[in-house]
């Protein structure tokens, strides 16, 4: 079973000049807006959200395509049958305001850009960076430099564009992480796919050893 890892935000509220947004009060104008979700409801929506678009379509009646897009006024009919307190404007505010660009809105459609269980193949364009970087324990590294790195429980592995977003998802589960760095040009003269999903997250299939190197402190 796929365990739901979900970072507990503020409320979410809504600036009639600057959009969606999670806090007290808007970044740009500093005003308070007008209120949407409180902590619970959003924690809901945000669990059900995530775990719909990235593990289990199909348990909840919702039809993903190959590239994880599912029909957004579908998705919100299955929502509203689960929360009567459920509105549409919910699903935007929740998309719109995450800091993290989890998920997507086009065309009618929406889809999660990563952290897929499911079977999808998702149609980023490619990376351009020279290099990515990959957090790990130091129990883990020794391991990763014999095997190179695969997807556990994931669709893809989840690379980082910069040393500092490794480290700081690497101390998610580790103290003392050990960033190790993938030299991506080379990865892609071989012929491997480098999916650029957010400014700060690449995904790959695999990448194998020859392409690793740990960053010494």
């Amino acid at each position: 079973m796929v365990k739901l890892h979900y970072v507990h935000d503020i409320m979410i509220r809504r600036c009639t000049e600057h959009g969606y947004f999670r806090g007290g009060s808007c970044l740009q104008c500093k005003h308070p807006g007008r209120y949407l979700l409180d902590d619970g409801k959003e924690e809901k929506l945000g669990r059900f959200v995530s775990g719909t678009l990235r593990h289990f379509p199909a348990s909840v009646g919702v039809e993903m395509d190959k590239c994880g897009w599912v029909n957004l006024n579908t998705f919100c009919e299955v929502m509203k049958k689960r929360y009567n307190w459920m509105r549409k404007e919910y699903l935007y505010a929740l998309v719109e305001s995450d800091e993290k660009g989890r998920y997507e809105v086009r065309d009618s459609k929406i889809r999660a850009r990563y952290g897929h269980s499911v079977n999808i193949d998702l149609d980023y364009p490619e990376s351009n960076f020279s290099y990515l970087y990959y957090g790990a324990s130091p129990e883990e590294v020794d391991v990763l430099l014999e095997n190179g790195i695969f997807p556990i429980k994931q669709r893809y592995i989840h690379l980082s564009t910069s040393y500092e977003k490794a480290a700081e998802v690497a101390l998610i589960h580790t103290e003392n992480p050990v960033i190790i760095q993938i030299d991506a040009l080379r990865v892609q003269e071989e012929g491997i796919s480098l999916k650029l999903a957010t400014d700060y997250i690449v995904l790959a299939e695999k990448i194998s050893p020859e392409y690793l190197f740990v960053v010494e402190d």
